[in-house]
């Protein structure tokens, strides 16, 4: 415990600072524990805690505004990229993308206590066009939000946080291996949640060469696009898709065929759907494979017009 005092003595702040924008920055560093144990310690000192959450939400912000320009700059792109490397692929999936296209802005004020949705809500706000000012706003509520709560709660529990790190230091080596292997069992079950998420999504798919040719047929399949809102107006659809995100936006829209898109890695949402809709007595369903980005990437046309019923957005 003297050594990490005299860390957080000498240099406490910069290692608040670097651990947290390294947290923010998508390494799998949980800043959220150091920042409790420095407030603690801050606390036993009789030092201002003031710093520490000046110290967090700076660096959160300048993480947050990297993410955000990203996602200006090159949109689904660096979204596809973040959730294909994502040790949770089914938060970036399922929650971030649902959350950010209910609520917006403001869903940044909650976004850094749900997992997932930190830095690949950032990245949607700079992707969905969101104005800088209101993304500085509702980030940074949510930036001392989320910092100003591990303050306080290092400071409340300032006497039980020096007992942990006193035990530790009792089991010397000993103390390192379980912090060793305390992280290493954090990251083991993330990485099988991982795989367990992917192997969810292998089936059949359909190309978009094979998907062109069945909608100049008669009858044409149902296409459904499941991506948000937003991703529909910056980039445009499929001619004729149906806007649907869940089986009760899919039941009026009942063929033989049925082609699910989206626009995210290994086709996951639109996988997910697809698979609920077989469970629903849906006969043939596909995900297309590669989404919208290999459709227009192939050259196809691209609609930009409401085209027919369209399923309202929830």
């Amino acid at each position: 415990m003297d050594a990490l005092q005299a860390l957080l003595a000498s240099y406490g702040l910069t290692v608040v600072f670097l651990w947290v924008l390294a947290d923010q920055g998508g390494l799998p560093l949980p800043s959220y524990p150091m920042i409790v144990v420095a407030a603690a310690l801050a606390t036993d000192a009789g030092q201002p805690l003031w710093p520490i959450v000046l110290a967090a939400v700076l660096a959160a912000l300048l993480a947050d505004g990297a993410w955000y320009f990203g996602g200006r700059r090159f949109g689904a792109r660096l979204l596809r990229l973040m959730c294909r490397v994502s040790l949770s692929p089914e938060s970036c999936v399922l929650t971030t993308r649902g959350v950010y296209a209910r609520y917006g802005a403001p869903a940044l004020v909650i976004a850094k206590f749900v997992p997932g949705l930190a830095a690949v809500g950032t990245t949607l706000a700079g992707d969905s066009g969101t104005r800088l000012p209101r993304f500085l706003l509702f980030d940074a509520l949510g930036a001392l939000l989320w910092a100003g709560l591990a303050v306080a709660l290092g400071a409340l529990f300032h006497e039980a946080v020096r007992e942990v790190l006193l035990r530790i230091e009792e089991l010397g080596r000993w103390g390192v291996v379980v912090l060793a292997a305390t992280v290493a069992g954090f990251l083991a079950v993330k990485w099988i949640r991982r795989r367990w998420f992917l192997r969810q999504l292998r089936m059949a798919r359909i190309s978009s060469e094979e998907l062109n040719r069945l909608l100049a047929a008669d009858p044409p399949p149902v296409v459904l696009d499941v991506r948000p809102a937003a991703a529909r107006a910056a980039s445009g659809w499929i001619p004729g898709a149906v806007f649907a995100a869940t089986v009760e936006d899919a039941r009026t829209h009942v063929a033989e065929e049925v082609v699910v898109y989206c626009d995210c890695p290994d086709e996951a949402s639109a996988a997910l759907l697809a698979q609920a809709l077989r469970r629903a007595g849906f006969r043939r369903v596909r995900p297309l494979n590669g989404g919208f980005a290999g459709w227009a990437a192939a050259g196809y046309r691209v609609a930009r017009e409401a085209a027919g019923p369209l399923t309202p957005e929830r």
